[in-house]
């Protein structure tokens, strides 16, 4: 979750005492990292009054939601035609972490939704995310399964089913579901990653490691298998090899702060504060309402306090 502020897009609600309203800003963007105009966010928390607040997404996909009490809040996003995404934020006074939702993309031609109607399909993964985000997941993993056998080409689901599993920490299963999908669709970078974090969780550095070297090699690899795969050769601790995975997910997207961050950390552990510096202050310039962005602020007054 991530993000910014959007003027005609906010809400405004006035809940008790402004001192212990909070603001949430944030951006939705889909899988490619393209902004997504008008989805719609929802803040809710059953302990609060008003217990919901509703935002949409302008053409940049920022959007921002203000008068939220102290608390956690569930936050979701959703738009037609995309898998929503959501998670939960401990809300305090003031202006708070941004957020960053991720959607992806479900609008396929009439036919390949099988037996489910637009409507249909709509409801139907509104109600198994719902399980998710409850992390009920075996419930959810019966809903997605569901889904993808009335409408089989929706192979997408898988993904869903995977990540339930990882929930559970049935770490086989979530493999078996990823390898699912590689099956329809061998070039997906997702069920890579997936793979080998699901590898990674279970303790498995080997397979991890071979999963994403192999799908760093593929023509058009993700930004996300170079990060991943830099979090995997810094779990071996091999720091110079993390850092060339990093640069190439910050060369695959510049605008990305993660894999900056990542290499400021690094540059730190070595003792080089001027690289550190510098990949950290990239952060704030390229991806400037990140989470990343705030982390990289608080390193830099680290590195100002220690001169």
């Amino acid at each position: 979750m991530r993000a910014y502020l959007v003027a005609g897009a906010m809400l405004l609600a006035v809940a008790g005492d402004a001192a212990a309203q909070g603001r949430v800003i944030g951006v939705v963007r889909d899988e490619r990292g393209d902004p997504i105009k008008g989805a719609t966010i929802i803040a809710e928390n059953a302990d609060a009054s008003p217990n919901s607040f509703t935002s949409s997404s302008d053409e940049r996909g920022r959007f921002a939601l203000i008068g939220l009490k102290s608390g956690v809040w569930s936050f979701r996003a959703g738009a037609p035609g995309y898998a929503a995404d959501g998670g939960d934020l401990n809300v305090r006074a003031g202006q708070n972490t941004p957020l960053s939702f991720t959607l992806q993309k479900l609008l396929m031609p009439p036919s390949a939704l099988g037996s489910l109607s637009p409507k249909d399909l709509q409801e139907a993964l509104a109600r198994a995310d719902e399980l998710y985000d409850k992390q009920q997941w075996d419930a959810a993993i019966s809903e997605y399964r569901d889904i993808l056998e009335r409408s089989p080409s929706l192979s997408v689901i898988h993904l869903q089913i995977a990540a339930a599993y990882r929930g559970k920490k049935a770490f086989d299963d979530a493999i078996a579901a990823y390898n699912e999908l590689l099956k329809k669709e061998p070039a997906n970078d997702k069920a890579k990653v997936g793979i080998a974090m699901t590898s990674l969780e279970k303790g498995d550095v080997e397979t991890a490691e071979r999963t994403l070297e192999s799908a760093a090699q593929a023509p058009g690899a993700t930004r996300e298998v170079f990060y991943d795969l830099g979090e995997v050769k810094r779990a071996r601790s091999l720091p110079d090899e993390a850092a060339k995975a990093y640069a190439k997910a910050a060369e695959a997207d510049p605008t990305w702060g993660k894999p900056q961050l990542a290499l400021g950390r690094i540059a730190m552990d070595k003792g080089d504060a001027a690289t550190a510096r510098k990949h950290f202050q990239m952060v704030t310039e390229v991806d400037p309402v990140s989470p990343e962005a705030a982390q990289a602020t608080t390193m830099l007054r680290q590195l100002d306090q220690g001169r």
